[in-house]
């Protein structure tokens, strides 16, 4: 077992053998390998996403990534109505998993079936929402961003553009992480900052209540919306509407890559997906191999970053495969 702690540790070593040993499991995992001998545990991920949303397909490409190189049993899930997750949450225990990771975009839906997970003993891993919650809730460890010091980012980013009026886009009513967002940057934003509610199921009417607004108020001079799918949506009725508003967004994909090239969009923030999914695995796995837990009590933070056109070239290749 000494063999397979050296190698769980070998990605923060700096010998040649820690190096070419993390070179291993890398190489273990992109051929469909385990990486480790420890058992076969089995680890369930039950998220809020709605169907097509590319961000989770990200995280959930991560976590299967490391699940593979972990030797884990990977069960995925997500339901964007909380009481849906949670429901499916209560499945997951019922399988009496080994290990959970969930998002708590909506806590008051998730807190009692996640007690009921702590209560049982399964380690409990969130990511993405809930950083605020998640201590509370009884998980190990929360991993994302700080939803209000990335909307804070946002805010002097605007700035820093000179823009005076903007418009922050929620797609998901409830969802307490995307308020947090608007509400940070609105904090710091130096002029005015309204929120529009849409419909984020409906990506036509999404468009319609953004080209509406900016017909509306020709004053408006920047959009940001709070998912990669949806910053297309706002660059539609931009130009339908005639508007010289810049479209901002939160999350990166290719097609917001290529927006970010071509300039039809400002910025993004990126929160790292692929992490938040890559590294829940990998602490519920250190957590059952030999109990490490990381961040200290506080949340690990894999973003804000943000992302301009001089950064888009360097990570286009990533966004292509999914990883970014």
């Amino acid at each position: 077992m000494g063999a397979v702690l050296a190698v769980a540790l070998a990605a923060a070593g700096c010998s040649s053998t820690g190096g070419k040993r993390a070179e291993e499991r890398a190489a273990a995992a992109a051929e469909g390998r385990a990486a480790v001998n420890t058992p076969r545990w089995t680890f369930a991920m039950v998220t809020h996403s709605g169907d097509g949303d590319t961000f989770w397909d990200i995280v959930q490409k991560g976590a299967e990534q490391a699940a593979v190189k972990d030797n884990i049993n990977f069960l995925y899930s997500h339901n964007d109505e909380g009481n849906q997750q949670a429901q499916l949450v209560q499945t997951a225990i019922d399988k009496k998993v080994d290990g959970l990771i969930v998002s708590l975009a909506k806590p008051d839906a998730m807190k009692a079936v996640v007690a009921k997970a702590v209560k049982a003993g399964i380690p409990v891993v969130t990511v993405n929402s809930g950083s605020a919650e998640s201590k509370e809730f009884g998980a190990l460890t929360h991993i994302g961003q700080d939803e209000t010091i990335a909307g804070e980012a946002v805010g002097d980013e605007l700035n820093e553009r000179g823009r005076k009026k903007a418009l922050c886009v929620l797609h998901e009513q409830g969802n307490v992480g995307h308020e947090q967002r608007c509400a940070g940057a609105k904090k710091t934003f130096d002029g005015t900052m309204q929120n529009l509610y849409v419909d984020g199921t409906n990506m036509p009417d999404v468009t319609a209540s953004i080209e509406a607004k900016l017909q509306s108020d020709k004053s408006i001079d920047a959009v940001v919306t709070l998912g990669a799918p949806f910053a297309d949506a706002a660059v539609q009725a931009k130009q339908t509407a005639g508007s010289k508003a810049e479209i901002n967004t939160f999350d990166l994909n290719a097609k917001v890559a290529g927006g970010l090239q071509s300039e039809k969009l400002g910025f993004a923030v990126d929160q790292q997906p692929y992490l938040q999914g890559y590294q829940a695995v990998d602490l519920l796995w250190l957590y059952r191999y030999n109990r490490n837990v990381l961040g200290g009590g506080q949340p690990v933070l894999t973003g804000p970053q943000i992302i301009t056109a001089a950064d888009a070239d360097a990570l286009a290749d990533y966004t292509k495969r999914g990883t970014r």
